[in-house]
């Protein structure tokens, strides 16, 4: 199978209406580079952290650690509204508006599925097109500088890793059980198992 037929398998999963399902046949049929791998984990490893945050009341989501955003709810937010604003910056449009606070776990998650399809589309275009070291303004700084495509790409997955660890932390202290070890060939050994 060609490497242009299986990103665009692979980008059907990542950017269809629905968030990844890696675990999905045609996702371990298709073949990934570097890149599915770097936003395939930070997506699924968000994602799950998500899912396992369900289990919590309210007052467990906002309960504060010394650590980080001090609780998940904003710890989430965060990572969030990183891949949101850090895209819409690629993408030198005018950044979203910072959506409401203490937003519910399915406000969440859908921000999530969105947020993730939107980078990952926009990565890959970056990446097929070879301009991960094009340059665009982040005009979020003052003064405005220049910053380039690939070095962003390359710091939302790091920073998104950096909070769930945060997050692993704040859940563990909350009695969330089965945590995953949210590390890539964990990850990746999961999509090849039945």
């Amino acid at each position: 199978m060609c490497h242009r037929r299986k990103n665009s398998v692979l980008r059907r999963m990542l950017i269809g209406d629905k968030h990844v399902d890696p675990t999905q046949p045609a996702f371990q049929r298709t073949g990934m580079d570097l890149l599915d791998r770097l936003l395939g984990h930070d997506s699924w490893t968000t994602g799950r952290l998500l899912d396992l945050a369900a289990s919590l009341g309210d007052d467990q989501f906002d309960q504060e650690f010394d650590i980080g955003h001090r609780t998940v709810r904003r710890t989430f937010e965060h990572i969030l509204w990183n891949v949101e604003c850090w895209t819409d910056l690629m993408r030198s449009q005018p950044v979203r508006p910072r959506p409401a606070s203490n937003p519910s776990l399915a406000m969440l998650r859908e921000r999530h599925a969105t947020a993730s399809s939107e980078l990952f589309q926009l990565a890959r275009d970056i990446v097929d097109q070879h301009r991960l070291d094009e340059t665009f303004l982040d005009t979020l700084d003052d003064p405005p500088r220049a910053k380039s495509l690939g070095g962003v790409i390359v710091h939302l997955a790091t920073h998104g890793m950096h909070h769930r660890a945060q997050l692993l932390f704040m859940l563990r202290r909350l009695g969330v059980e089965n945590l995953p070890e949210g590390d890539a060939l964990s990850w990746e050994s999961s999509l090849r198992s039945p």
